[in-house]
């Protein structure tokens, strides 16, 4: 059965933990998992003047698609920095050419749409910062911190070693 929201009807959180300039705010509750959404992240997100919405990034595993519903915002992506308004549709492709972050440059606030595929587990990488996220799994690491395949395997034969065998199901 489809389920219809109302943008006027939306109340609108921000996340507890964001920093100052980051305080972007979504839509209560997350409209996609009000619906158990399996192959799809969205929500609609209200950026306040000044704010950004999200460190600047990039998905390796989903593409994104971004509607502004109302105001106006500056994209930030590779290629520089552009205003995009109400009624504009905005596709970001996955790897490091779909980049992206945005700012609310005006004195109103601003909504828009935010569509995410979710068919795999999503790998975000943040450029600014060196930073790399398991999404939905909200773990964040630092792209610095890359480790050979076998680090830590050395000792396979004394784990082994320390293994009872399962006895045998009759």
């Amino acid at each position: 059965m489809p389920t219809i929201f109302n943008a006027d009807n939306l109340i609108f959180k921000a996340d507890q933990t964001a920093i100052e300039n980051f305080k972007i705010q979504t839509a209560h509750p997350r409209l996609s998992e009000s619906v158990k959404a399996s192959l799809l992240d969205f929500d609609i997100r209200l950026l306040s003047p000044g704010q950004f919405s999200f460190p600047y990034h990039f998905h390796r595993h989903a593409e994104e698609l971004m509607m502004i519903l109302s105001g106006s915002l500056t994209l930030r992506t590779s290629s520089g920095l552009q205003v995009v308004n109400a009624g504009e549709i905005v596709f970001f492709e996955t790897g490091e050419e779909g980049v992206h972050q945005f700012y609310n440059h005006t004195k109103r606030n601003a909504t828009y749409l935010d569509i995410k595929t979710a068919v795999l587990n999503d790998v975000c990488e943040y450029p600014d910062s060196g930073k790399i996220a398991v999404s939905r799994k909200r773990e964040i690491y630092e792209k610095g911190a890359n480790v050979d395949y076998f680090k830590g395997e050395e000792n396979v034969l004394a784990i082994w070693g320390k293994l009872k065998p399962i006895p045998k199901m009759r």
